[in-house]
């Protein structure tokens, strides 16, 4: 009886599945920035007992009927929608993301954007590069405060609370819309439960960290964006889809709302002709929120964990329940 097999797609550290290789046959797609073609990966996933993968790569019903020795599919992301975590568990695959891990450092990121446009850094840094700066003037380049303002955070999972402990730190009101009221948020960050109408008309920013369920596809459509102030900025370091980047867009240059801070994208990578990046009151990131040294080696270990400890028959460490 031969080895079971792993098949990675996309090329990661030798150190980190060198533990994957110590018990199992492992083939890994070599490419660290080129996604595995999807013939490739039906190929593989069809002999495969364990499959380490991408937010980019689809795990659906088509993958799984033609998989039957599948047992595990381990994320290398928290979020799981390019899984469909029904069909796989009605077949006895069990999904794992990676919680927790990467929490602060997304966390960091999202203050980080939130500042970054409020303050126009990036169009200052671009300004300064092109040789603009001639002197100083009163109104150069002049954003807006973010300290003693309101930040209204849609999502209150463990993010959203590490998002709203940044913000006390700049003496920020913080309101909070969530699926349901996060009781220990509001003890401990002096958090304000509201209805998602209310969290619009009253943040400056307004911080999105939604995951992506049938609930919030374009959960910020026309109408969200209406209801926010002219003076608002909106982040978006969730999920692209929880927005319709053309309401986004027409917000923008209608100026009904200030700006935007974007690390998420509905279809992924964009191209830079997307009409969003042609805004200079936007600041577009390609989704690195969780993309530090420290975070993403601890993100592909802990798929590894997983991995392992299914396939020795235990219990995997961070498994996703089926909705």
């Amino acid at each position: 009886m031969g080895k079971r097999y792993v098949f990675i797609t996309r090329k990661l550290p030798d150190d980190v599945v060198a533990p994957l290789y110590d018990k199992y046959d492992v083939n890994m797609w070599p490419h660290e920035h080129l996604v595995v073609p999807r013939d490739v990966l039906l190929q593989e996933a069809s002999r495969a007992e364990a499959l380490i993968t991408m937010l980019c790569d689809r795990i659906d019903e088509e993958l799984l009927q033609q998989s039957p020795k599948l047992r595990v599919v381990a994320n290398v992301a928290v979020g799981y929608d390019n899984i469909d975590v029904e069909a796989a568990t009605k077949r006895g695959v069990i999904v794992c993301n990676t919680p927790d891990v990467l929490t602060e450092t997304t966390a960091d990121l999202t203050f980080a954007l939130l500042l970054a446009t409020a303050r126009r850094l990036v169009e200052a840094a671009e300004f300064i590069k092109e040789g603009k700066w001639e002197s100083w003037s009163p109104l150069l380049l002049a954003g807006t405060d973010v300290h003693h303002k309101t930040i209204g955070i849609v999502g209150m999972g463990k993010i959203g609370q590490a998002v709203a402990h940044r913000a006390k730190g700049f003496h920020m009101r913080v309101l909070y819309y969530n699926r349901s009221r996060n009781i220990e948020a509001e003890r401990t960050l002096d958090a304000t439960y509201c209805s998602f109408d209310a969290l619009l008309e009253q943040a400056d920013f307004v911080v999105c960290l939604a995951p992506l369920t049938n609930e919030t596809y374009r959960l910020f459509n026309r109408e969200a964006f209406m209801k926010m102030k002219r003076s608002a900025i909106f982040i978006n370091a969730g999920r692209g889809a929880v927005v319709d980047e053309e309401a986004l867009y027409d917000a923008l240059i209608n100026r009904h709302i200030a700006g935007a801070g974007i690390d998420v994208f509905a279809q992924e990578p964009i191209r830079s002709d997307h009409p969003l990046l042609q805004l200079p009151n936007v600041v577009a990131l390609p989704h690195i929120g969780s993309a530090t040294k420290e975070t993403r080696y601890a993100m592909m270990q802990l798929c590894c964990r997983n991995v392992i400890a299914v396939l020795e028959g235990k219990e995997p460490y961070t498994p996703v329940q089926s909705q």
